[in-house]
């Protein structure tokens, strides 16, 4: 088959006219990570649902530890594949928007990658290993599994904080390092995203000691896209949330809009990055979804990735 195009592509990530499960039969919370774990964790999160049929959609995400206590489903990516869930997980970096089905009753506990994060406990090639699953066995280091595997085990008598300590040391034992200047590299790529939400490439190269073909390189190893589409990817995210939001001016709305070329173009790069257009973004019927693009992901800096920058035009 041929490829298709980015506005099929767009639709494969979500369409409006799939059902969700409600968010009153989901619950969904949030933790910030311990400060010394912040570098390589951006949040972690528990999902919780006793229905039996589950489904939902994730934004694009930089990577993922899960650890799926309850329930057993799969991941549908942007090609249309399908990969299986694993009690200990690894959800590599995806590069659109994912559509997850569980059968249930369904309760796991997680941790959300930043760049840095992913490279130090992996070593891999995130736009190599892009939008897929694996037993966190296979790509992660042994103390990290042997904790997941403890925490399964566990997990009916670990609560959130004794979980999030639990897992913590363990990545703290299991990080590794990146070459020399890589570390500077991911944290001027992540201020080039929050200076603007359209940043441009010779902007990045003025920041960095390395060539255009290298930056290419660099960032699709660290963030599994080129800079071109990384810029695009956080855009379209940052416009979500902000189009999500309860009360928006005018004058904010016409600033997010000119980022991009017209309205429509505005919905198809925010359907295929986050996988609902922004009417539903905010329904409260899409609870994973609403629960990762909350405001509060955008707006805080350190180890949040591209938060929402003070001047929209800029």
């Amino acid at each position: 088959m041929g490829a298709r195009s980015p506005r099929t592509q767009a639709k494969s990530a979500g369409s409006g006219n799939e059902r969700l499960t409600k968010a009153s039969l989901m619950r969904m919370e949030l933790f910030a990570p311990p400060a010394e774990v912040a570098p390589y964790v951006t949040t972690f999160f528990r999902m919780r649902c006793d229905e039996k049929s589950i489904r939902d959609v994730q934004p694009t995400s930089l990577g993922m530890i899960v650890l799926m206590a309850k329930g057993e489903g799969h991941m549908r990516f942007l090609d249309g594949r399908r990969e299986p869930s694993h009690r200990f997980m690894l959800v590599t970096p995806t590069t659109a928007a994912s559509t997850f089905e569980i059968d249930g009753p369904c309760d796991s506990f997680g941790a959300m990658l930043s760049p840095f994060g992913w490279a130090c406990l992996t070593g891999l090639s995130a736009a190599e290993r892009a939008n897929r699953m694996h037993h966190g066995a296979e790509l992660l280091p042994r103390p990290l599994a042997m904790a997941a595997e403890d925490a399964l085990e566990r997990f009916d008598q670990l609560e959130p904080p004794a979980m999030i300590a639990h897992l913590s040391a363990a990545l703290l034992a299991s990080v590794g390092t990146v070459p020399p200047g890589h570390g500077e590299f991911i944290k001027a790529v992540a201020d080039w995203l929050a200076g603007s939400l359209s940043p441009q490439l010779d902007d990045l190269l003025e920041r960095v000691p390395y060539s255009a073909r290298q930056v290419q390189r660099l960032a699709e190893r660290y963030f599994g896209l080129p800079p071109s589409r990384l810029a695009r990817k956080y855009r379209a995210l940052r416009a979500a949330v902000l189009l999500s939001r309860p009360v928006i001016s005018d004058d904010e709305i016409a600033a997010v809009r000119d980022h991009f070329y017209d309205q429509s173009h505005m919905i198809r790069e925010i359907r295929l990055f986050a996988g609902r257009t922004p009417a539903r973004i905010a329904d409260p019927d899409t609870p994973y979804l609403s629960g990762f693009m909350d405001l509060r992901d955008f707006r805080e800096r350190g180890s949040r990735m591209a938060p929402i920058p003070a001047d929209l035009r800029a």
